[in-house]
């Protein structure tokens, strides 16, 4: 999707340096999925001990092998 924003460009300069990004657009990329991915993470962690799971070690390795198995 192409969308026309105005960033700093002292913002998108370092973003750059930090990411080792050659583009822009790479740079920017990469920022959005960073910041999504540090907030769903901060999301998961307002969770701990609110979820009573009740689970042994045998049934979560059960589980763990039922995930992988849909994997490629």
């Amino acid at each position: 999707m192409r969308t026309t924003i105005d960033i700093d460009e002292k913002l998108i300069e370092k973003a750059m340096e930090l990411t080792h990004c050659n583009t822009k657009k790479e740079a920017v990329n990469i920022s959005l999925n960073e910041i999504i991915r540090q907030r769903l993470k901060q999301g998961l962690k307002s969770l701990a001990g609110k979820c009573d799971l009740n689970l042994t070690l045998d049934e979560l390795y059960k589980m763990r092998e039922d995930d992988t198995e849909c994997l490629p």
